[in-house]
């Protein structure tokens, strides 16, 4: 409502706000304090307007949740399934699952079409899928949960998906640098396609087999594969990108 009024708007994180409130010694909250607060958090932080998402945005996000909320009711259905053996509940169990099923392949349909009707889209998922083991649920996940891809440094579009390790430095200190914050969704599925890719892809296994024998952990190793995937996608999205461009 406010762009279309013709006010450019930015979203924060409010709990950052009130941070910031508290360490400058504003513990009051009034309107007027909150206005200036506020102003003050965007010039510091330098807040850029964000127009909000289109509407062919919108609907792929949509149907990419619904999707994914379908694939985790089959499983769990599936799953209580296993533990009865009473015919008619067996039954009822069937009936469901048909309906997902039917849903699922609807809806995955939908959004192929999606897809293939965007020009960036489309370029975007043929792009991607030269990553063997990046497949379709990816490539719509990437697209709805992280649409600024390819508009950010390899930096900070790990740190936007919570790939990026946070340095914990003190003086002569090093400590422990872990990754928290993000976008959960992206970040469990680029694990998940991340192992898929590293079975099929060369430099993802040497990868993989020089971590191991330098004796890092399991986990790291498993954010360092997903994090090396996201930079990769994160840099063909930035040339399809740059190709549209020079292309208008």
């Amino acid at each position: 409502m406010l762009w279309s009024a013709g006010l450019a708007t930015a979203i924060v994180n409010p709990r950052a706000v009130r941070r910031f409130a508290e360490a400058m010694g504003f513990l009051e909250k009034t309107d007027r304090i909150d206005s200036g607060i506020i102003a003050w958090f965007a010039e510091v932080k330098r807040i850029a307007p964000r127009q909000p998402d289109g509407a062919a945005q919108r609907q792929l996000a949509a149907l990419v949740t619904r999707l994914r909320q379908l694939t985790e009711l089959r499983t769990a259905q599936d799953n209580q399934r296993r533990l009865v053996t009473e015919p008619a509940a067996l039954a009822s169990f069937a009936e469901l699952l048909s309906l997902i099923a039917r849903q699922i392949k609807a809806i995955g349909e939908q959004i192929g079409k999606l897809i293939a009707t965007d020009p960036l889209w489309h370029k975007l998922d043929l792009a991607w899928r030269e990553i063997k083991g990046v497949a379709d649920r990816t490539v719509a996940r990437l697209m709805a949960e992280l649409p600024e891809i390819g508009t950010l440094s390899s930096k900070a579009v790990s740190k936007l998906a919570g790939l990026a390790p946070i340095a914990r430095d003190s003086g002569k200190l090093s400590g422990n640098r872990s990754v928290r914050g993000g976008r959960s969704g992206i970040r469990s599925i680029l694990f998940v396609v991340a192992e898929l890719v590293r079975r099929h892809n060369p430099d993802f296994a040497a990868f993989h087999r020089r971590l191991t024998l330098a004796g890092k952990p399991k986990k790291v190793i498993r954010i360092a594969l997903a994090h090396k995937l996201l930079v990769r996608l994160n840099a063909k999205a930035r040339d399809v990108r740059a190709q549209i461009s020079y292309s208008v």
